[in-house]
């Protein structure tokens, strides 16, 4: 384990500067919506304000408020969060992000966990908080040869906790997160419950048969996003490599990339701002930027897109928060073949980066699911 903090050299954000400034800009779309990609206008604005009013060093040292380490796992180093809780009997929580995520997802969730008495909770409600950026993703290592999958990750992330010192776990994940958390679920070990903002799942027969009117609104949703929100997913999982050339060259090709997602999978009414900040958005995109991720975070597609196909029940207790906005809205009918489901929320509000658009909304079902087994044995 060695300490670790973020501190990124001057001359990667003097040269980002640089490029920012003699970005090579397309004509405006032709349409007077997002339906061809992230307008013209709000790209050289987001970008005009990474560029002119957007201080990463104040962001950078309050992401640094939390303790973070390196350890050296199968021959890669990984970078994780690890917030211990100052409160007797706290339980140990691994937190997985997915893509176009980062652990700044979760910079408004570790302290209401960790700390519950400061932020609405009780004593008992307390997290010890792990959270590890994915292999390629962020200050973790860039995997150099193939095998880097959801199942090797699964392992490794139980090789940490035990490293960390826990016999006893939970987890929570989305998006690659969740399919993650769920192999972990899979293989038992020491994790003893895992709770899911995406779970994964697919429709039954009686659902396409016979939907109710939830599921036909599930129906509806998946089948838009089939038919205009999985390019980015075609092209991440058969040629990363090829992607990865313009995005980790160019700033406002990467801001693109990852902003449109924002756009298109939270519960934001069609403008990410009404949800995060532009510093929130930044910070994120400056995750894969700093680290020139583009290509090693997308070969994960490449690794794993059959991890959202179940391939075996979840026998540990599984809580499952639903959001509205959720990409891959399962129903509860859908996930019980799938997994041993003791809780389900259906929320309010919300989309798919849970923790970041709702953390209280999270951090509130997050206790509540794990105070039904953290006394189990």
């Amino acid at each position: 384990m060695r300490p670790f903090r973020i501190d990124v050299p001057n001359d990667v954000l003097d040269d980002l500067n640089s490029r920012l400034a003699r970005t090579r800009w397309p004509e405006a779309e032709c349409v007077d919506d997002w339906s061809q990609g992230v307008p013209l206008g709000y790209t050289r604005e987001l970008a005009a304000y990474w560029a002119n009013e957007y201080d990463w060093r104040s962001r950078e040292a309050a992401l640094n408020r939390f303790d973070q380490f390196i350890t050296e796992i199968d021959g890669l180093d990984l970078h994780f969060i690890h917030q211990r809780s100052a409160h007797e009997n706290a339980f140990p929580l691994l937190i997985t992000h997915g893509w176009p995520g980062s652990i700044v997802e979760f910079h408004k969730v570790i302290e209401p966990l960790t700390d519950p008495t400061a932020h609405g909770g009780r004593a008992e409600d307390a997290f010890h908080v792990i959270c590890p950026a994915l292999p390629g993703y962020g200050f973790s290592g860039k995997p150099t040869g193939t095998g880097w999958g959801v199942e090797k990750i699964a392992q490794a992330w139980e090789t940490l906790m035990l490293r960390l010192g826990y016999q006893r776990y939970g987890a929570q994940g989305g998006d690659w997160g969740a399919a993650v958390t769920t192999q972990i679920g899979r293989n038992g070990g020491h994790c003893v419950a895992i709770h899911l903002n995406m779970p994964i799942a697919w429709p039954t027969p009686e659902a396409l048969n016979n939907p109710t009117e939830e599921e036909q609104q599930a129906l509806a949703a998946l089948a838009y996003h089939r038919k205009w929100g999985t390019g980015y997913s075609k092209l991440q999982s058969t040629r990363p490599q090829t992607v990865g050339y313009g995005l980790v060259d160019s700033p406002v090709g990467q801001l693109a990339w990852i902003v449109e997602k924002f756009w298109a999978w939270m519960d934001c009414d069609g403008y990410p701002e009404n949800v995060l900040s532009r510093d929130e958005l930044l910070d994120n995109v400056m995750m894969y930027w700093v680290t020139g991720t583009a290509a090693s975070s997308a070969r994960l597609y490449w690794e794993s897109m059959k991890s959202f196909e179940p391939t075996g029940r979840v026998e540990v207790p599984t809580g499952v928060a639903s959001f509205p906005k959720e990409i891959l809205r399962a129903s509860r009918t859908w996930c019980e073949p799938n997994y041993n489901i003791t809780h389900w929320t259906t929320m309010p509000r919300g989309g798919h980066f849970a923790a970041f658009e709702q953390p209280e909304l999270f951090v509130e079902d997050v206790r509540e699911f794990f105070a039904t087994v953290r006394g189990a044995r």
